[in-house]
């Protein structure tokens, strides 16, 4: 599919032609008149994997029909469904539910699960109760932040190595006692994962260049933790400048689908104490591929 048949918006009866509205100059899009259910034809699901490869996020409205049993069986159309080796809360084999009031918050940019080696290709999320404001979900282009870095960083990024693990300062970004995800991230880190991952991957469908950083970075390969945060700080900074953004506010019923292999997202806690739950259904990846051919590894636990 061409980039101007990904884009297009106008209203088509084609299975392949999908109502599309970006939303962002670099990243997102919403797709328009579509009921997400596990029966699609294979047209329009592969019309749906094109699209996102190009827009990295796609936001579904309405999508009120869904429930935890058609998230499971359409995400199983898309890819292999993958656990969360320690988060608390999932529900049935795979499906993760995330409660701002048992802790389940995610107020600090990352991509999911990079301290697996072969962390998620993609996450599904939607969206179960939601507050009247707030609670909004950014997702910034990794692949676009690389490609915007200026040329000494590039040659730089491309021979960086970083570990990577579940073992974070979650409480970077928390403003607030909070019992709950406190308990939460006691949880979560109780058994530790750590993975060595490229800073710069290539997408193993687009070939595209894309940075892997977020806040399961623990340090740089061979670095001193200092000279990391620097280091990290720079690239960080790159990857969620505003031009590289979308903000997503979301509805009940709603659905979103990420590129885990070329986004981060930062969800905002700005709700107070209000309501929100969400479920995500993560599908399986491949270990990272380096610009030198190498793959990412599994640290900890040891393979």
């Amino acid at each position: 599919m061409t980039q101007n048949a990904i884009s297009s918006s106008r209203p088509v009866n084609v299975a392949t032609d999908l109502k599309i509205r970006p939303i962002a100059g670099r990243i997102g899009a919403e797709v328009q008149e579509l009921a997400l259910t596990p029966d699609l034809n294979p047209d329009t699901l592969q019309a749906l994997h094109d699209a996102l490869t190009h827009h990295k996020v796609l936001f579904f409205r309405d999508q009120h029909h869904v429930d935890a049993t058609t998230q499971t069986a359409f995400g199983k159309k898309w890819g292999e469904p993958v656990g969360h080796p320690t988060a608390p809360g999932q529900t049935g084999d795979h499906l993760l539910e995330l409660s701002a009031e048992h802790g389940g918050k995610a107020n600090v940019w990352h991509t999911d699960m990079t301290f697996l080696a072969a962390y998620p290709a993609v996450s599904i999320l939607r969206a179960v109760n939601v507050p009247s404001f707030g609670g909004d979900t950014v997702w910034a282009n990794t692949a676009a932040a690389y490609e915007h870095l200026p040329d000494h960083l590039k040659q730089l990024a491309d021979g960086l190595w970083a570990v990577h693990s579940n073992d974070y300062d979650y409480a970077v970004n928390q403003t607030r006692p909070d019992q709950a995800m406190d308990a939460y991230h006691a949880t979560f880190a109780a058994s530790v994962y750590e993975a060595e991952q490229p800073l710069v991957r290539l997408h193993p469908l687009s070939g595209e260049k894309s940075l892997i950083l977020g806040g399961f970075f623990k340090k740089f390969s061979n670095l001193s933790l200092t000279d990391s945060r620097h280091l990290f700080d720079i690239f960080q900074t790159h990857i969620t400048r505003l031009e590289n953004t979308v903000r997503w506010q979301w509805k009940k019923g709603d659905v979103a689908i990420w590129d885990n292999q070329s986004t981060q997202h930062y969800a905002l806690d700005d709700y107070g104490n209000y309501p929100r739950v969400m479920q995500r259904l993560t599908l399986r990846g491949e270990p990272s591929l380096s610009t030198d051919g190498r793959h990412s590894r599994q640290l900890r636990p040891a393979a």
